[in-house]
Order: structure tokens, then C-alpha cells, then sequence
């Protein structure tokens, strides 16, 4: 038997004796630990992808020097870390996939992660600015939730966001600056609205009518309100017919907003 005819033969062997079971688990394993190291590296998760990658390695070695452990358990692992990671930044996921072009909220169809950022920084500028001037205000994050009547009460304009129009719309000789100001998605839809006014005697005295109206409107629709107090300038945000935040900053503005645009639009259903 010749060298060649020889090394066929090994080369031959060695394919009828490979588990392709085995090579598939690990073809699937190599592209999901790729995607979940990305993902990490993205949001700069330096100590999770330690952990991670710890974790792997080790079961990996405990898989190679052990016959009782089954490959399952390896596979279980995987997955079970996977899920862990897919649900502690799936707000980054969602990002990542409107960032290469899949929307999940067919109203909003021009939502990158471009023009979300615009967005936010415009309406955090917006909102800073008619505090520093006392400027009331009362906005509503909508993800098209709000009961029947409330757009309709108000007037429908379907405006580019940015600060000079939310400003605009509620300079005090404007006919519309007494309502509520409605933003879904990238669009100012409606403004003058006219929200429902919590009944709450155990309120604060220095609640007036616009807290009141944030705090009954997030108490009827899952929706934000953000609200600019005309007397103080103080900054509020409502959430779920409560006051969440007072004196919110910059980066509660922020947080608000940003749950709102990755997490609030981009929700199934």
C-alpha cells in the first residue's frame, strides 16, 4: 500500500469515526458564544464577558476530562447563559437591530438609532430651557395607548420633533401652550390636549393642574408624562398615576426617554 493510498485511508477513517452530533453542538455553540461575546463587547460588559467566558471554559474542561457529563449539560449551560444576556440587555438588542434597519413599530417606520438620539437630546434641550424660564409644559410619551378623545380634544399637527417647535408650542400666548403636548415616536402628533384630572385630596398643595393631568393620564394608559411646573421650573416625571421623579435631571431625562424610544415602541403587540 503506497503513502498516499495510506494517508486516504486515515484521512477516511477519521471522518467515519467523527460524531457529527458532537460537531454539530459545537458549530452551534461556537456561533451563539460569538454573538453573545459581541453583544457584551458592544455595551463594554468587560466583567460579564469575564465571567462568561470563565464559566464556558470551565465547563468545557470539566466536558473534556469527564465521561459522565453528557453534552446536553453543555448545551443547557449555553443556552441558559444566552437567555440571561439576551434578557439583561435586550434594550441594547433592540437597538442593535433598529440600528441595521428592523423596526418593530410599524407607526414609527424612520426610527434609527440616529434620529432617536436627535430626538431625545432635542426634547431633554427643550425641556431645560422652558425650566430655566419657567416656562409650563406637559408632554406625554404615547405608543398610540391614550383613551379615545384625549388626541381628538387637542389638534392634531404631526411635526418633526426638535426643541424650537416643543418650545414654540408652548410659549404662553400660544393658543395651544394650556395642554398637553403628545409625542409618538419621532412626530409631535397632537398638542392643546385636554387630559383627565386625578381626583386626589392627600395631594400636595404645590400640585397644580398640569401635575394633575400627568398623574391622571399615566394612571388610565401606560404612557410618561413629563412636566414643567410654570411657578418653580421644577422638572417631574409620571408614571403609572404617580410622581416618579422631582427635580429630574439631565440624566433622568435621559433614562426616561431612552426607555421609552428602545423599550416602550420596540414592545411586541
Amino acid at each position: 500500500m503506497g503513502f498516499w493510498q495510506d494517508y486516504g485511508n486515515r484521512i477516511k477513517n477519521m471522518f467515519v469515526t467523527i460524531d457529527w452530533s458532537y460537531l454539530f453542538e459545537f458549530i452551534v455553540f461556537a456561533i451563539v458564544f460569538y454573538i453573545v461575546f459581541k453583544i457584551l463587547k458592544h455595551n463594554k460588559a468587560g466583567i460579564i464577558i469575564g465571567l462568561f467566558t470563565a464559566v464556558i471554559v470551565l465547563f468545557g474542561l470539566a466536558f473534556s476530562m469527564s465521561k459522565d457529563i453528557e453534552s446536553q449539560t453543555l448545551v443547557l449551560i449555553v443556552v441558559t447563559a444566552t437567555v440571561f444576556v439576551l434578557l439583561l440587555f435586550d434594550t441594547e438588542i433592540k437597538r442593535s437591530l433598529l440600528g441595521t434597519g428592523t423596526k418593530k413599530h410599524n407607526r414609527n417606520e424612520n426610527l434609527t438609532v440616529h434620529n432617536i438620539e436627535y430626538t431625545i437630546d432635542e426634547i431633554i434641550r427643550a425641556v431645560q430651557h422652558m425650566s430655566k424660564n419657567d416656562i409650563g409644559a406637559l408632554i406625554v410619551l404615547s405608543n398610540d395607548n391614550l383613551p379615545d378623545g384625549i388626541v381628538s380634544s387637542g389638534t392634531v399637527i404631526n411635526a418633526e420633533i426638535n426643541a424650537p417647535m416643543i418650545e414654540a408650542v408652548f410659549y404662553p400666548k400660544a393658543p395651544l401652550h394650556d395642554g398637553a403636548m403628545i409625542i409618538e415616536g419621532d412626530k409631535i402628533h397632537a398638542a392643546g390636549c385636554f387630559l383627565p384630572l386625578i381626583e386626589n385630596d392627600g395631594l400636595p398643595q404645590e400640585i397644580g393642574s398640569r401635575h394633575r393631568a400627568a398623574l391622571g393620564v399615566t394612571k388610565v394608559a401606560a404612557v410618561t408624562a413629563i412636566v414643567v411646573s410654570e411657578e418653580t421650573g421644577i422638572i417631574s416625571i409620571a408614571r403609572n398615576g404617580e410622581i416618579k421623579k422631582r427635580y429630574a435631571s439631565d440624566a433622568d431625562l435621559k433614562n426616561v426617554l431612552s426607555d421609552y424610544y428602545w423599550t416602550d415602541l420596540t414592545a411586541e403587540g
